[in-house]
């Protein structure tokens, strides 16, 4: 890949982790394009939670999708750090738009390139790296967000050649616009988690609406949803993995998603250390700009150093799942991906509240981009599980509880 401008990380003074030529290249072309394609959007997309339509045929287009398919199904058939690159690249200049992103290649396309049939990847797989589909995981529900598995209602009843599917689910990123939803459903009501299934649910499938689009505090441009299957028909050919197997399929990949969520976190990090810096020296106060002063100055170092810690923790993760084959995260770094997103989400919420304190007033103002960060961040501490959530994973393995 071509070279580019001097990463973010480098205008700051950081290193980039002793990144290989073909990663580093990788970050820096996804992050010349995602500032010249994605940073004008953001406005538009936080104001009217307006979705720019041709975004995934963009990335389709300039070959960022299906960075871990194989080549045979259209994909790049790279590893899982250079897909947390190009996650890390869009969120620095479009967080909104690398939240859309990680959902679609990693919560729902990695997920069935690890558990599907090789009928089923040649059906979707090509399309969702080309952009022309868009996918979504559907697993969250009104009354099962931490208890996600235990605490499902949708079932999914086989019929003949088809499963019939009914229940809602709540939250899900890419409702709106998505084309394909992973879907977990209860095929045996009596065998609690064990008793779960995945599908692949095209949108245009008899049976499913979108009942709502919900309104977010943050990441407004990314299209959230409440999705209803009503008596809605699927293929059996579209089960994903094994009848009641379905939690291997979301174990599977829930591991890379945490730590794919902390590159992204990485990415937005970097940018409003980067904004930060730019308004401490052109601010001025007293006749001088409010870098000369050491209280501001201590703001920005103390912002400087948890980027940087949260870079190595990031990329030292990252780094040990590419060493995994593939589909085998679970077992060897479930404790090390949810303490990097437990800490990712606390240090990017310290890092918003001391670049928002930087900019005092007009941080405050609801369309300055710091302050889009700022609403952006709390995500960070739920999704993916909570803050919570991910402590009680740490301990229990810890304390062999």
């Amino acid at each position: 890949m071509p070279s580019s401008t001097v990463s973010t990380a480098e205008q700051t003074g950081g290193t980039v982790f002793g990144l290989g030529e073909d990663h580093r290249e990788i970050l820096e072309q996804v992050d010349r394009f995602a500032r010249k394609e994605l940073h004008p959007l953001q406005r538009r997309m936080d104001d009217e939670e307006w979705w720019p339509e041709h975004t995934f045929r963009l990335f389709g287009d300039n070959g960022y999708l299906g960075v871990m398919a194989p080549a045979e199904l259209g994909g790049a058939g790279l590893d899982f750090f250079a897909s947390g690159l190009v996650i890390q690249a869009v969120a620095r200049w479009n967080p909104a738009i690398a939240l859309s992103l990680l959902v679609h290649e990693n919560l729902c396309m990695n997920n069935i390139l690890t558990n599907g049939r090789d009928e089923l990847l040649h059906t979707y797989i090509p399309g969702m790296c080309e952009g022309r589909l868009v996918g979504a995981l559907g697993l969250t529900e009104p009354g099962a967000g931490s208890d996600a598995l235990g605490g499902m209602r949708t079932t999914a009843r086989r019929q003949g050649d088809q499963y019939v599917l009914n229940g809602t689910k709540l939250f899900i990123t890419n409702g709106p616009i998505a084309d394909l939803v992973l879907v977990y459903a209860k095929t045996d009501l009596d065998a609690g988690p064990h008793g779960i299934s995945a599908f692949v649910v095209p949108t245009d499938s008899p049976g499913f609406s979108v009942s709502q689009k919900l309104v977010k505090m943050g990441l407004r441009g990314s299209q959230t949803a409440e999705l209803v299957f009503d008596d809605c028909r699927v293929p059996a050919a579209n089960l994903v993995g094994e009848e009641n197997r379905g939690v291997a399929v979301v174990m599977s990949g829930l591991d890379l998603e945490r730590v794919g969520l902390s590159f992204l976190i990485l990415g937005m990090a970097e940018r409003a250390l980067e904004l930060t810096v730019e308004y401490a020296r052109s601010r001025r106060q007293f006749g001088r700009p409010i870098s000369d002063f050491q209280l501001v100055q201590g703001m920005v170092a103390d912002i400087y150093a948890e980027l940087e810690s949260l870079r190595s923790f990031t990329y030292h993760v990252g780094a040990e799942i590419n060493a995994l084959a593939h589909g085998e995260a679970r077992n060897h770094v479930a404790k090390r991906a949810a303490a990097v997103i437990l800490q990712a989400g606390r240090t990017f919420t310290a890092i918003a509240d001391r670049a928002l304190q930087v900019h005092g007033g007009a941080g405050y103002i609801w369309e300055t981009e710091i302050n889009r960060l700022y609403r952006a961040g709390k995500l960070w501490e739920i999704g993916a599980g909570t803050t919570e959530i991910r402590q009680l994973i740490i301990a229990r393995e810890l304390l062999g509880r």
